[in-house]
């Protein structure tokens, strides 16, 4: 039996489909699919299906002092039991394995675990087969010219997660149980993370430390046979144009010469034509920064270009390549989106060229080539709508690499009035070249009219405006991945994590990303007590000699002893300063949680949590200060920067994904609802007085009736900030229908007669009043429409995305609530275990 084992099971379907030619069968073994035809096996793990960790005696943070773990024993352990039994069991049954992970380093890893899994029950051959695409031509190639396993290239990987346990481990437990932070609260610090996070704290330094200028600029509206153009008033700065006037009297004269008259003669005219080269091939950062303009997050980007790596519709995501292999036939590939009804007509202008010769950037190698399509297309209705925006960039992208240039013809007018010059610059595409094909680069055009030198021009309007020197920008996500890359931190696979593990951690919030309270102390402790904990250039060597057991130039030992000792130099520069860096993050810590003064005793009012896990604002001098005020249930707290003038207390807004909002000052939302009084609707379905047929005229319990028995419904304002209609007899009675959170409620003299409540309008005065109607009706319909009955009536699961977890063993809502989240992240490729959590939570509610 031929055994062959991919990185993941929706590879391993891909797979098998191409080799048997359609006719493969999938079966389960321990919750595993197995696809076969014949005399071959074909498994999908889960990424790495067995992980490195210390032995359970290091277990205890608080009976193991972090600097142990510096020259603890990394065991390896599995992580996924099923898949691990799965494939030991099918390999006992092999005359041969070939191993068919991603080629790349952590590719190579995964594939030489699963080379020592095997080997634990056989020796049988096991041989290495590597492609760029899953598609048939380069899947057949591939195992028509099998390989060994590059061990060192594994090796590499292997180095990189021993370090990144060790450095990890020993400094998250080190800040954490100096800083009291444990549990889920834990401070997270890593090899490649902490240096980054210093890039975007260091950005915000000098955001907060900029000192604006003021600074004027002056524009003219001039005039030819009514067609105008906007001019700038410039001026000689030593021999260069300057168009700012750093001194508000200079800027006034300037401006008073120009509306001192009312025509300008043109100077100079200077005509010339540009070459726009077309961009060069994508690679992994390239790729990321323009769906960055997308609107992608870098993690979304790469997650969508593995769904469609795996289908087969584009090659390999994670590469440094910027040059086409030789191989690489453009005119094939272009044909092969002729007769596409999206992308027919620019292959065929393309193919039309007299040459089709491809860009080329600076970076060429052997391992992957640029990111291009495959040319395996698929249909709109195959993919979702990101999977195909994405995948028309990277078609798009191809397309533009083999088009020709655009060419540009640029006119610059000088003209003179009352004695100061002005400029103009048009231009005007020309060639549109690649910008035919390529429409996420400006193409856009500055129309100037044809003058001449001598020719007057009228000034229809003079414009001097006052302006300030802006700070720098934050970094997006694709110039901080750019950054990184530079700097040598992380590689073209894992720098997107990176960023992702930085939001999950709460060390940066919003996009562009910024840095929060927590982010600021911890990089500052590290600043000042041990300052390679985020120096880029101690995890850009770590990188290099990474590379160098790639290359067989040193070996895994040689690398991981050096970076422990490294790191035994940085606990010996902490271990003196332990107290003073626990005060430092403890204090800091507070500060991001901290509203305003508590009006009781003067202490701090913080964010706190209660031990069943829900958010309120506490008393800092608790327990001697009781004081609290409520917060909403739904979402996670932010503390924002508004504050209330009449609290002196900062606002909070509640994070909860799609449902996240405003709640605005805690205290001004508990004395709102203290102020409100309950307005009575109607009686409780629960305990409520009889029903309509026993009451009079007015709505009162008729005589005889058990109205001092029974509760009322009524409309409450909850300290916490939310509404709901509940029962007058609460604790008593629980009963409680929800209201929205905003707007006006109206109660009208329309009522149901089902219920005998009224029904209620929410901001009746308002353009689009949203007529609730029957609190009980209302909720009702709202619960059958939220109803879970199935995956796809969670959010986020559609019919792609249920197809994939079936094919992971989630094919039911019991799968899922019982599922590991980490485990199907790893599995599924574009899902995320936050994902699922959420899911499984959704389920919960």
């Amino acid at each position: 039996m031929e055994l062959i084992i991919t990185e993941k099971d929706n590879a391993a379907r891909r797979i098998a489909e191409i080799l048997s030619e359609g006719s493969a069968t999938a079966e389960r073994r321990n919750g595993v699919n197995v696809y076969r035809w014949g005399d071959t096996r074909v498994v999908g793990l889960s990424g790495h299906v067995v992980g490195v960790d210390f032995p359970p005696e290091y277990n205890d943070w608080r009976d193991v002092e972090p600097a142990e773990l510096i020259d603890a024993e990394v065991t390896k352990e599995p992580t996924q039991e099923n898949i691990v039994t799965t494939l030991k069991t099918l390999s006992r049954r092999a005359d041969e394995a070939v191993v068919a992970t991603d080629y790349d380093r952590e590719g190579e890893l995964i594939g030489k675990e699963a080379y020592e899994l095997i080997r634990e029950e056989t020796d049988i051959p096991v041989s290495r087969v590597r492609f760029s695409s899953i598609t048939e031509r380069e899947v057949r190639n591939a195992f028509a010219d099998a390989e060994e396993i590059d061990f060192d290239l594994a090796a590499a990987g292997e180095a990189r997660q021993i370090i990144d346990l060790v450095w990890g481990a020993a400094l998250t437990r080190f800040l954490s149980l100096s800083a009291r932070q444990l549990g889920d609260d834990f401070i997270s610090v890593g090899r490649v993370q902490s240096p980054t996070l210093k890039l975007i704290v260091d950005r915000e330094r000098e955001i907060e430390a900029f000192d604006p200028e003021d600074y004027w600029e002056i524009f003219a509206d001039l005039q030819k046979n009514g067609s105008g153009f906007e001019a700038q008033y410039f001026y000689d700065d030593d021999g260069s144009e300057a168009e700012r006037v750093w001194n508000e009297a200079d800027a006034d004269a300037a401006y008073a010469d120009l509306t001192s008259v009312d025509a300008a003669t043109v100077t100079s005219v200077r005509r010339r034509t540009r070459t726009d080269s077309p961009p060069t091939p994508f690679n992994t950062t390239a790729f990321i920064s323009a769906a960055s303009s997308l609107g992608y997050s870098a993690q979304r980007a790469m997650s969508i270009a593995e769904e469609l790596y795996t289908a087969g519709y584009m090659t390999y995501p994670r590469t440094d390549n910027t040059v086409y292999p030789d191989d690489l036939e453009e005119d094939v590939l272009l044909d092969e989106f002729v007769g596409s009804p999206t992308f027919g007509e620019d292959a065929e202008s393309l193919l039309e060229q007299d040459d089709i010769v491809a860009t080329e950037g600076d970076e060429e190698t052997t391992d992957h080539p640029p990111i291009h399509p495959t040319g395996e297309i698929p249909s709109k209705a195959d993919i979702s709508e990101d999977e195909w925006e994405i995948y028309e960039l990277v078609v798009r992208r191809f397309f533009a690499t083999v088009a020709e240039a655009a060419t540009w013809e640029r006119l610059r007018v000088v003209s003179e009035a009352g004695g100061r010059s002005l400029k103009a610059n048009g231009k005007r595409l020309v060639e549109p070249g690649y910008h035919a094909v390529y429409p996420y680069s400006s193409a856009s055009e500055n129309h100037v009219p044809d003058v001449e030198e001598g020719e007057e021009l009228a000034i229809s309007d003079v414009r001097l405006e006052a302006k300030q020197t802006q700070p720098p920008r934050r970094y997006g996500q694709s110039r901080l991945i750019e950054t990184m890359e530079d700097l040598g931190l992380g590689t073209k696979a894992t720098r997107h994590n990176t960023l992702e593990k930085l939001y999950d951690r709460g060390y940066i919030e919003g996009d562009p990303p910024r840095p929060t309270a927590l982010a600021n102390a911890v990089v500052e402790a590290a600043e000042e007590f041990a300052d390679r904990v985020v120096s880029d250039d101690m995890t850009a060597q770590l990188e290099r000699d990474m590379t160098r057991i790639a290359n067989g130039e040193a070996t895994l030992e040689e690398v991981a002893d050096e970076s422990r000792e490294m790191l035994q130099e940085v606990f010996d520069e902490l271990a003196a300063s332990r107290e003073e860096i626990g005060e430092h993050l403890q204090e800091s810590l507070k500060a991001d949680k901290t509203l305003g003064p508590c009006p009781e005793c003067g202490e701090s009012m913080l964010v706190r949590r209660s031990r069943q896990g829900s958010y309120f604002v506490g008393c800092d001098g608790f327990p001697e200060c009781r004081n609290t005020l409520p917060l909403p249930s739904t979402g996670e707290p932010l503390v924002l920067d508004e504050t209330c003038e009449e609290h002196d207390m900062h606002h909070v807004k509640m994070l909860a994904g799609r449902d996240t909002f405003v709640h605005g000052c805690p205290r001004c939302e508990a004395e709102k609802a203290d102020e409100s009084d309950d307005e009575v609707i109607g009686p409780c379905p629960e305990c409520g007085v009889a029903p309509a047929e026993q009451r009079d005229e007015g709505g009162d319990a008729a005589e005889g009736g058990d109205a001092e028995e029974g509760g009322e419904l009524a409309i409450k304002h909850l300290r916490s900030g939310s509404r709901l209609v509940g029962c007058t007899r609460y604790p008593d009675c629980d009963y409680s229908l929800p209201l929205p959170r905003n707007g006006d409620i109206e109660v009208t003299e329309e009522f149901c007669e089902e219920h005998d409540l009224p029904e209620l309008v929410v901001d009746p005065d308002s353009d689009d009043p949203w007529e609730l109607g029957c609190p009980i009706c209302n909720f009702e319909e709202y619960q059958a429409r939220n109803a879970v009955e199935d995956l796809e009536d969670l959010n986020g699961i559609g019919a792609a995305t249920a197809d994939k977890l079936a094919a992971a063993g989630i094919e039911s809502l019991e799968d899922l609530r019982a599922a590991d989240p980490d485990g199907i992240a790893a599995e599924v490729q574009g899902v995320s275990a936050g994902q699922v959590q959420d899911w499984q939570s959704e389920l919960e509610a």
